[in-house]
């Protein structure tokens, strides 16, 4: 298919995440006893560069997916489209402001209810064509669309977080304007763009992108965790973005 390309493919690796609800800290916190919260979090994560470069979706694609996932489906890419052409240009903060905004307006399902499934990891085009799903959707289409859109990917980070109040695993977006420095995190359970020492209901457990994983702290990123490993999920959704294939999602 036209609209997606693979740049390059860099191989990471996950176990499931199991968190236990710790004492309340602040975001990005280095732990004081990190696995009294932690059963063990390890993510194998490949994460292939995807390259949306100039994306557009020819007539004849659009049609079929309104045939066949209906109108809305087709509107949403459509969008998806202008949110490149409209942000090109812009500045840093407003791409991440306007991104963010964007894939937050997609509505928030489980994976067994829009896939049928416990853990499914949907590609950008099949969140927006499901038009539902979950945190780890969100914040890998956030990260891909801010890459395309110029920020360097250095700077960005899926970062696995234990939600407090929720009791429950999230992952969410972070940007990073030097190594050093106190993340914004993009969220789609707080759509306001806050650095990371605000979200104190949130603790981190690992950043991480196609680089690299690290353990969190307070401020920049913590120690490196090794090399990285192949993940079937992943490598799954990298064949079926190569294939421009889409799940068949329930909802």
């Amino acid at each position: 298919m036209p609209i997606v390309r693979i740049v390059r493919i860099v191989l990471m690796a996950l176990k499931d995440k199991i968190l236990k609800r710790g004492s309340r800290a602040p975001f990005f916190l280095g732990p004081k006893t990190a696995y009294l919260y932690l059963m063990w979090v390890l993510f194998y994560f490949m994460l292939a560069g995807l390259s949306y470069a100039a994306i557009h979706f020819e007539v004849e694609f659009l049609a079929k997916i309104q045939a066949k996932y209906g109108e809305y489906a087709k509107r949403r890419l459509v969008s998806w489209e202008k949110v490149f052409v409209e942000n090109k240009d812009k500045t840093t903060q407003e791409k991440l402001k306007n991104v963010n905004l964007f894939f937050n307006l997609i509505e928030f399902k489980t994976d067994m209810t829009v896939w049928g499934a416990t853990d499914y990891w949907a590609t950008p085009l099949e969140f927006l064509v499901a038009g539902a799903g979950d945190c780890e959707d969100y914040s890998i289409a956030k990260y891909f669309t801010l890459i395309e859109l110029g920020i360097p990917e250095e700077k960005l980070f899926i970062t696995y977080v234990q939600a407090l109040e929720l009791n429950q695993a999230h992952m969410v977006l972070t940007y990073y304007e030097t190594p050093d420095a106190i993340p914004l995190v993009l969220d789609n359970l707080n759509g306001e763009i806050l650095p990371g020492n605000k979200r104190t209901d949130l603790k981190p457990i690992y950043s991480l992108n196609g680089k690299g994983l690290w353990r969190a702290k307070q401020q920049g990123l913590g120690n490196a965790l090794g090399q990285p490993k192949d993940i079937k999920k992943w490598d799954d959704m990298t064949q079926r973005i190569l294939g421009g294939k889409i799940g068949e999602f329930i909802r």
